[in-house]
Protein backbone atom coordinates (compact mmCIF):
# COMPACT_ATOMS: atom_id res chain seq x y z
CA UNK A 1 0.00 0.00 0.00
CA UNK A 2 2.78 2.38 0.95
CA UNK A 3 5.83 1.38 -1.07
CA UNK A 4 4.04 0.48 -4.27
CA UNK A 5 5.72 -0.75 -7.39
CA UNK A 6 5.41 2.77 -8.83
CA UNK A 7 7.77 4.17 -6.21
CA UNK A 8 10.23 1.29 -6.36
CA UNK A 9 10.35 1.42 -10.16
CA UNK A 10 10.97 5.17 -10.01
CA UNK A 11 14.48 4.52 -8.71
CA UNK A 12 15.29 2.65 -11.91
CA UNK A 13 13.83 5.18 -14.36
CA UNK A 14 16.51 6.98 -16.36
CA UNK A 15 16.49 10.69 -17.00
CA UNK A 16 16.13 9.90 -20.69
CA UNK A 17 14.43 6.69 -21.73
CA UNK A 18 14.42 5.07 -25.13
CA UNK A 19 11.32 3.86 -26.91
CA UNK A 20 10.91 2.24 -30.27
CA UNK A 21 13.90 2.31 -32.57
CA UNK A 22 16.26 4.53 -30.60
CA UNK A 23 13.87 7.44 -30.13
CA UNK A 24 14.80 9.73 -27.24
CA UNK A 25 11.63 9.92 -25.18
CA UNK A 26 10.59 12.98 -23.19
CA UNK A 27 11.59 13.21 -19.57
CA UNK A 28 10.00 10.42 -17.52
CA UNK A 29 10.64 10.04 -13.81
CA UNK A 30 8.49 9.93 -10.70
CA UNK A 31 11.45 11.54 -8.92
CA UNK A 32 11.03 14.80 -10.85
CA UNK A 33 7.43 15.93 -10.28
CA UNK A 34 5.93 18.48 -12.63
CA UNK A 35 2.62 18.78 -10.77
CA UNK A 36 1.23 18.99 -7.25
CA UNK A 37 -0.08 15.39 -7.21
CA UNK A 38 3.27 13.98 -8.24
CA UNK A 39 4.90 16.09 -5.51
CA UNK A 40 2.61 14.59 -2.87
CA UNK A 41 3.40 11.07 -4.08
CA UNK A 42 7.12 11.82 -4.02
CA UNK A 43 6.85 13.21 -0.47
CA UNK A 44 5.21 9.96 0.64
CA UNK A 45 7.89 7.96 -1.15
CA UNK A 46 10.66 9.93 0.57
CA UNK A 47 9.01 9.46 3.97
CA UNK A 48 8.56 5.71 3.41
CA UNK A 49 12.13 5.33 2.16
CA UNK A 50 13.52 7.27 5.13
CA UNK A 51 11.60 5.20 7.68
CA UNK A 52 12.61 1.94 5.97
CA UNK A 53 16.27 2.99 5.91
CA UNK A 54 16.21 3.95 9.59
CA UNK A 55 14.55 0.66 10.57
CA UNK A 56 16.98 -1.31 8.42
CA UNK A 57 19.96 0.49 9.97
CA UNK A 58 18.59 -0.10 13.48
CA UNK A 59 18.22 -3.82 12.78
CA UNK A 60 21.77 -4.03 11.44
CA UNK A 61 23.13 -2.20 14.50
CA UNK A 62 21.18 -4.50 16.84
CA UNK A 63 22.54 -7.56 15.04
CA UNK A 64 26.08 -6.19 15.21
CA UNK A 65 25.77 -5.49 18.96
CA UNK A 66 24.41 -8.99 19.53
CA UNK A 67 27.35 -10.50 17.66
CA UNK A 68 29.93 -8.43 19.52
CA UNK A 69 28.44 -9.15 22.95
CA UNK A 70 27.74 -12.83 22.41
CA UNK A 71 29.58 -15.15 24.85
CA UNK A 72 32.57 -16.81 23.27
CA UNK A 73 34.00 -20.21 24.11
CA UNK A 74 37.67 -21.06 23.98
CA UNK A 75 39.15 -24.31 22.83
CA UNK A 76 39.17 -25.66 26.38
CA UNK A 77 36.68 -23.42 28.21
CA UNK A 78 32.91 -23.28 27.64
CA UNK A 79 31.14 -20.02 26.96
CA UNK A 80 30.05 -18.08 30.04
CA UNK A 81 26.32 -17.40 29.58
CA UNK A 82 25.76 -15.89 33.01
CA UNK A 83 26.10 -12.40 31.57
CA UNK A 84 23.27 -13.06 29.12
CA UNK A 85 21.03 -14.36 31.89
CA UNK A 86 21.62 -11.20 33.90
CA UNK A 87 20.83 -9.07 30.85
CA UNK A 88 17.50 -10.79 30.13
CA UNK A 89 15.27 -8.07 31.71
CA UNK A 90 17.08 -5.41 29.71
CA UNK A 91 16.68 -7.42 26.51
CA UNK A 92 12.99 -7.87 27.23
CA UNK A 93 12.57 -4.12 27.62
CA UNK A 94 14.45 -3.53 24.37
CA UNK A 95 12.22 -5.96 22.47
CA UNK A 96 9.09 -4.33 23.89
CA UNK A 97 10.39 -0.86 22.99
CA UNK A 98 11.27 -1.98 19.46
CA UNK A 99 7.80 -3.49 19.02
CA UNK A 100 6.11 -0.30 20.21
CA UNK A 101 8.26 1.87 17.93
CA UNK A 102 7.53 -0.42 14.97
CA UNK A 103 3.78 -0.20 15.54
CA UNK A 104 3.95 3.59 15.89
CA UNK A 105 5.96 3.89 12.67
CA UNK A 106 3.59 1.57 10.82
CA UNK A 107 0.51 3.53 11.87
CA UNK A 108 2.36 6.76 11.08
CA UNK A 109 2.98 5.58 7.53
CA UNK A 110 -0.63 4.47 7.19
CA UNK A 111 -1.76 7.91 8.38
CA UNK A 112 0.61 9.60 5.91
CA UNK A 113 -0.78 7.39 3.14
CA UNK A 114 -4.35 8.39 3.99
CA UNK A 115 -3.41 12.08 4.03
CA UNK A 116 -1.71 11.70 0.65
CA UNK A 117 -4.76 9.98 -0.84
CA UNK A 118 -6.97 12.81 0.39
CA UNK A 119 -4.60 15.44 -0.96
CA UNK A 120 -4.61 13.76 -4.37
CA UNK A 121 -8.39 13.92 -4.53
CA UNK A 122 -8.69 17.58 -3.51
CA UNK A 123 -7.46 19.23 -6.68
CA UNK A 124 -9.82 22.11 -7.55
CA UNK A 125 -11.26 21.32 -10.97
CA UNK A 126 -12.94 24.61 -11.81
CA UNK A 127 -12.18 25.62 -15.40
CA UNK A 128 -10.68 22.19 -16.03
CA UNK A 129 -9.81 20.69 -19.40
CA UNK A 130 -11.87 17.52 -19.85
CA UNK A 131 -10.43 14.64 -21.86
CA UNK A 132 -11.82 11.18 -22.49
CA UNK A 133 -8.86 8.86 -22.95
CA UNK A 134 -9.49 5.40 -24.41
CA UNK A 135 -6.87 2.68 -24.26
CA UNK A 136 -6.75 0.34 -27.25
CA UNK A 137 -4.36 -2.47 -28.07
CA UNK A 138 -1.85 -0.74 -28.42
CA UNK A 139 -2.50 2.98 -28.77
CA UNK A 140 -4.35 5.85 -27.07
CA UNK A 141 -7.34 7.82 -28.30
CA UNK A 142 -7.98 11.18 -26.64
CA UNK A 143 -11.22 13.09 -27.16
CA UNK A 144 -11.21 16.68 -25.89
CA UNK A 145 -14.61 17.89 -24.73
CA UNK A 146 -16.23 21.03 -26.12
CA UNK A 147 -14.83 24.09 -24.34
CA UNK A 148 -16.69 27.40 -24.05
CA UNK A 149 -18.62 26.79 -27.23
CA UNK A 150 -15.66 25.45 -29.19
CA UNK A 151 -16.33 21.99 -30.66
CA UNK A 152 -14.82 18.75 -29.41
CA UNK A 153 -11.92 17.14 -31.24
CA UNK A 154 -9.96 13.89 -31.18
CA UNK A 155 -6.22 13.18 -31.20
CA UNK A 156 -4.10 10.09 -30.68
CA UNK A 157 -1.11 9.24 -28.47
CA UNK A 158 -0.15 12.86 -27.78
CA UNK A 159 -1.99 14.98 -25.22
CA UNK A 160 -1.54 18.73 -24.85
CA UNK A 161 -2.55 20.42 -21.60
CA UNK A 162 -2.25 24.03 -20.39
CA UNK A 163 0.24 24.78 -17.62
CA UNK A 164 -1.42 25.64 -14.31
CA UNK A 165 -4.89 24.51 -15.35
CA UNK A 166 -6.46 21.33 -13.95
CA UNK A 167 -7.07 18.42 -16.29
CA UNK A 168 -9.78 15.81 -15.72
CA UNK A 169 -9.17 12.62 -17.69
CA UNK A 170 -11.99 10.08 -17.99
CA UNK A 171 -10.39 6.70 -18.58
CA UNK A 172 -11.94 4.01 -20.77
CA UNK A 173 -10.57 0.62 -21.82
CA UNK A 174 -11.77 -0.55 -25.23
CA UNK A 175 -10.59 -4.14 -25.04
CA UNK A 176 -8.44 -5.34 -22.12
CA UNK A 177 -7.19 -3.85 -18.86
CA UNK A 178 -4.79 -0.94 -19.34
CA UNK A 179 -3.23 1.45 -16.81
CA UNK A 180 -2.66 5.16 -17.31
CA UNK A 181 0.67 6.29 -15.87
CA UNK A 182 2.43 9.62 -16.41
CA UNK A 183 4.87 9.53 -13.47
CA UNK A 184 5.91 13.18 -13.67
CA UNK A 185 2.28 14.23 -13.20
CA UNK A 186 0.46 11.58 -11.13
CA UNK A 187 0.38 7.96 -10.05
CA UNK A 188 -1.20 5.00 -11.80
CA UNK A 189 -4.88 4.51 -12.58
CA UNK A 190 -6.34 1.25 -13.85
CA UNK A 191 -8.62 1.20 -16.89
CA UNK A 192 -10.98 -1.78 -16.74
CA UNK A 193 -13.39 -2.64 -19.59
CA UNK A 194 -16.98 -1.87 -18.62
CA UNK A 195 -15.97 0.43 -15.75
CA UNK A 196 -15.37 4.15 -15.62
CA UNK A 197 -12.43 5.81 -13.89
CA UNK A 198 -11.18 9.36 -13.59
CA UNK A 199 -7.79 10.86 -12.86
CA UNK A 200 -7.13 14.55 -12.21
CA UNK A 201 -3.81 16.33 -12.45
CA UNK A 202 -2.27 19.72 -13.05
CA UNK A 203 1.00 20.38 -14.83
CA UNK A 204 2.82 23.25 -13.12
CA UNK A 205 5.85 23.26 -15.39
CA UNK A 206 5.98 23.42 -19.17
CA UNK A 207 7.56 20.46 -20.90
CA UNK A 208 6.95 17.07 -22.50
CA UNK A 209 6.37 14.11 -20.21
CA UNK A 210 6.27 10.51 -21.33
CA UNK A 211 3.47 8.23 -20.18
CA UNK A 212 3.08 4.51 -20.51
CA UNK A 213 0.52 1.76 -20.15
CA UNK A 214 1.58 0.17 -16.86
CA UNK A 215 -0.56 -2.98 -16.97
CA UNK A 216 0.43 -5.87 -19.24
CA UNK A 217 -2.11 -5.76 -22.06
CA UNK A 218 -0.68 -8.04 -24.72
CA UNK A 219 2.42 -8.65 -26.76
CA UNK A 220 2.99 -4.96 -27.61
CA UNK A 221 2.36 -3.62 -24.11
CA UNK A 222 5.90 -2.19 -24.00
CA UNK A 223 5.19 -0.12 -27.13
CA UNK A 224 2.05 1.56 -25.83
CA UNK A 225 3.41 4.94 -24.84
CA UNK A 226 1.98 8.44 -24.95
CA UNK A 227 3.25 11.97 -24.41
CA UNK A 228 1.74 14.72 -22.30
CA UNK A 229 2.87 18.13 -23.55
CA UNK A 230 2.35 20.92 -21.02
CA UNK A 231 2.07 24.20 -22.93
CA UNK A 232 1.78 27.80 -21.74
CA UNK A 233 -1.86 28.89 -21.88
CA UNK A 234 -1.56 30.83 -25.15
CA UNK A 235 0.29 28.00 -26.89
CA UNK A 236 -2.28 25.48 -25.71
CA UNK A 237 -5.18 27.56 -27.00
CA UNK A 238 -3.45 27.94 -30.37
CA UNK A 239 -2.84 24.17 -30.53
CA UNK A 240 -6.46 23.38 -29.61
CA UNK A 241 -7.74 25.82 -32.23
CA UNK A 242 -5.66 24.09 -34.91
CA UNK A 243 -6.92 20.66 -33.84
CA UNK A 244 -10.54 21.80 -34.25
CA UNK A 245 -9.93 22.81 -37.84
CA UNK A 246 -10.55 20.47 -40.75
CA UNK A 247 -7.57 18.95 -42.49
CA UNK A 248 -5.85 21.19 -45.05
CA UNK A 249 -6.66 20.73 -48.71
CA UNK A 250 -3.74 19.39 -50.77
CA UNK A 251 -2.22 22.08 -52.96
CA UNK A 252 0.16 20.03 -55.08
CA UNK A 253 -0.57 17.32 -57.63
CA UNK A 254 1.48 14.75 -55.71
CA UNK A 255 -0.37 15.39 -52.45
CA UNK A 256 -3.75 15.37 -54.23
CA UNK A 257 -2.91 12.01 -55.73
CA UNK A 258 -1.97 10.74 -52.29
CA UNK A 259 -5.30 11.91 -50.91
CA UNK A 260 -7.12 10.04 -53.67
CA UNK A 261 -5.17 6.88 -52.84
CA UNK A 262 -6.09 7.28 -49.18
CA UNK A 263 -9.80 7.76 -49.87
CA UNK A 264 -10.16 4.96 -52.41
CA UNK A 265 -7.97 2.43 -50.61
CA UNK A 266 -8.38 0.63 -47.31
CA UNK A 267 -7.03 3.57 -45.26
CA UNK A 268 -10.35 5.44 -45.14
CA UNK A 269 -12.14 2.42 -43.70
CA UNK A 270 -10.07 2.57 -40.51
CA UNK A 271 -9.08 6.23 -40.10
CA UNK A 272 -10.86 9.56 -39.85
CA UNK A 273 -9.63 12.75 -41.49
CA UNK A 274 -11.92 15.66 -40.72
CA UNK A 275 -13.19 17.50 -43.79
CA UNK A 276 -12.86 14.45 -46.05
CA UNK A 277 -14.97 11.35 -46.75
CA UNK A 278 -12.65 9.31 -44.48
CA UNK A 279 -14.65 8.53 -41.33
CA UNK A 280 -13.23 5.17 -40.23
CA UNK A 281 -13.22 4.48 -36.50
CA UNK A 282 -11.04 1.42 -35.78
CA UNK A 283 -7.74 3.31 -36.04
CA UNK A 284 -6.38 6.65 -34.82
CA UNK A 285 -7.78 9.96 -36.06
CA UNK A 286 -5.31 11.33 -38.62
CA UNK A 287 -6.75 14.82 -39.14
CA UNK A 288 -3.56 16.49 -37.89
CA UNK A 289 -1.33 13.45 -37.93
CA UNK A 290 1.81 15.25 -39.15
CA UNK A 291 1.86 17.52 -36.08
CA UNK A 292 2.64 14.56 -33.79
CA UNK A 293 6.18 13.71 -32.81
CA UNK A 294 5.87 9.93 -33.00
CA UNK A 295 3.68 7.34 -34.66
CA UNK A 296 2.37 3.94 -33.54
CA UNK A 297 2.12 5.09 -29.88
CA UNK A 298 5.75 6.06 -29.53
CA UNK A 299 7.16 3.19 -31.56
CA UNK A 300 8.75 5.32 -34.29
CA UNK A 301 9.74 8.91 -34.85
CA UNK A 302 7.22 10.55 -37.17
CA UNK A 303 9.29 11.19 -40.28
CA UNK A 304 8.97 10.32 -43.96
CA UNK A 305 11.08 7.16 -43.89
CA UNK A 306 9.46 5.69 -40.78
CA UNK A 307 5.99 6.50 -42.09
CA UNK A 308 6.66 4.71 -45.38
CA UNK A 309 7.95 1.65 -43.54
CA UNK A 310 4.96 1.68 -41.19
CA UNK A 311 2.44 1.85 -44.04
CA UNK A 312 4.16 -0.94 -45.94
CA UNK A 313 4.48 -3.46 -43.11
CA UNK A 314 3.36 -2.42 -39.60
CA UNK A 315 3.81 -5.94 -38.26
CA UNK A 316 7.54 -5.85 -38.96
CA UNK A 317 7.92 -2.82 -36.68
CA UNK A 318 5.25 -3.59 -34.10
CA UNK A 319 4.33 -7.30 -34.24
CA UNK A 320 0.64 -8.08 -33.71
CA UNK A 321 -0.35 -4.49 -34.57
CA UNK A 322 -3.94 -4.36 -35.80
CA UNK A 323 -3.06 -2.34 -38.90
CA UNK A 324 -2.68 -4.60 -41.97
CA UNK A 325 0.22 -4.22 -44.43
CA UNK A 326 -0.38 -2.07 -47.49
CA UNK A 327 1.43 -3.01 -50.67
CA UNK A 328 1.82 -0.04 -52.99
CA UNK A 329 3.96 0.81 -55.97
CA UNK A 330 6.86 3.08 -54.95
CA UNK A 331 5.31 6.07 -56.71
CA UNK A 332 1.96 5.52 -54.98
CA UNK A 333 3.64 5.11 -51.59
CA UNK A 334 5.56 8.33 -52.16
CA UNK A 335 2.34 10.18 -52.98
CA UNK A 336 0.49 8.78 -49.96
CA UNK A 337 3.30 9.74 -47.59
CA UNK A 338 3.43 13.22 -49.13
CA UNK A 339 -0.29 13.65 -48.48
CA UNK A 340 -0.08 12.47 -44.87
CA UNK A 341 2.76 14.92 -44.24
CA UNK A 342 0.42 17.80 -45.11
CA UNK A 343 -1.93 16.93 -42.23
CA UNK A 344 -0.69 19.51 -39.74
Amino acid sequence: MLATASYVFAICVLVKTQIGEGIAAPFQSALDPAGIQAERILDLWHLTLTVCCVVFAAILIACLIALLRAPRAGRETPADISSTLNAEPRLRRSVIAATVVSVVLLFGLVFADVLTDRALSRLPVADAVHIELTGHQWWWEARYAADEGAPAFTVANELHVPVGRPVVVSLVAADVIHTFWAPNLHGKKDMIPGRSATIEFRADRAGSYRGQCAEFCGVQHALMAFVVVADPAADYEAWAARQREASPTPVGALEARGQQLFMTGSCARCHTISGTPATGRPGPDLTHFASRGTLAAGTLVNDRDALARWITDPGALKPAAMMPPTRLAPSDLHALVAYLETLR
